[in-house]
């Protein structure tokens, strides 16, 4: 069998498959479980691959490679014109094989192992930034609905809180005190949960990352992401101007003066970091 690029449409338990020659003649069709994949295409002869960068696809771009297989990720966006009928895994699979041999098919790089950890540290830590914000907003809310006013800022919390609990002159109801205290504790522990301190463990041991901090501007932070969310810097001309549709900029979702964000065929691919 004569393999020269294959489509694969991805899911959790059953993948659909789709190869074909070098003419262009269909040579494969099937499905495979998930737990005969690697051992499928260990036994296939190196060809092109193609996948939507969709979850699960940097791990079996990063499985697959082993192989000596060329794997490469494309936005959904982008494969969806070559679907020729009812959208389903068989013609989803086909139209990923078409597109991939595409000349002008703008990819995605395939993540590390490494990239895919710390941004999900990243994610994490967005979502307990986010809820630490709501649980310091819903204190300072029914504070308020006291009289009692807090400043913006959650140090303020911390800071007055435990004075206003203490204060007897606010009359503020006993089983409200208790309230504000479990409040705050649950607020204490939120910030504790921000994971700062492994994302700035993980950058002590990039050299990359490391580098980038020395730029004006950066910390561990921003540099930790920009190493995780840019795989491979060579994907890229520059910072702004596209090589083959890629922009630097947006692949990190930056957004321009008017704030709106600026989008690319990296920024597109993001739905399948994790």
């Amino acid at each position: 069998m004569n393999v020269t690029a294959v489509g694969i449409d991805l899911a959790k338990n059953v993948l659909q498959v789709h190869g074909v020659d070098a003419r262009g003649k269909v040579v494969l069709r099937r499905q495979l479980r998930r737990d005969l994949v690697t051992a499928f295409f260990a036994q296939l002869p190196p060809c092109l691959i193609g996948m939507e960068a969709c979850a699960s696809a940097h791990h079996w771009g990063r499985s697959l490679e082993r192989f000596g297989h060329t794997v490469r990720l494309m936005a959904p966006q982008f494969v969806k014109p070559y679907v020729k009928a009812n959208k389903n895994d068989v013609a989803d699979a086909e139209a990923i094989c078409e597109a991939v041999t595409r000349p002008n098919m703008r990819f995605v790089p395939i993540k590390s192992i490494e990239q895919q950890a710390v941004l999900s540290l990243h994610r994490v830590r967005q979502g307990f930034v986010k809820a630490r914000t709501a649980q310091a907003n819903q204190i300072r809310g029914l504070l308020g609905e006291f009289g009692l006013i807090i400043p913006k800022g959650i140090w303020h919390i911390a800071q007055r809180v435990p004075g206003l609990l203490e204060d007897a002159s606010n009359e503020l109801p006993l089983a409200l005190r208790q309230l504000i205290d479990r409040l705050s504790c649950q607020l204490k522990e939120l910030d504790r949960q921000v994971l700062e301190r492994e994302i700035h463990a993980w950058h002590r041991n990039s050299d990359l990352s490391r580098k980038l901090e020395q730029i004006p501007g950066i910390g561990p932070l921003a540099a930790t992401a920009l190493v995780a969310s840019i795989a491979d810097a060579r994907s890229f001309d520059n910072g702004r101007r596209p090589k083959f549709g890629r922009h630097a900029a947006a692949a990190v979702g930056h957004r321009n003066r008017s704030g709106e964000r600026i989008e690319g065929n990296a920024a597109r691919g993001r739905g399948g970091e994790s």
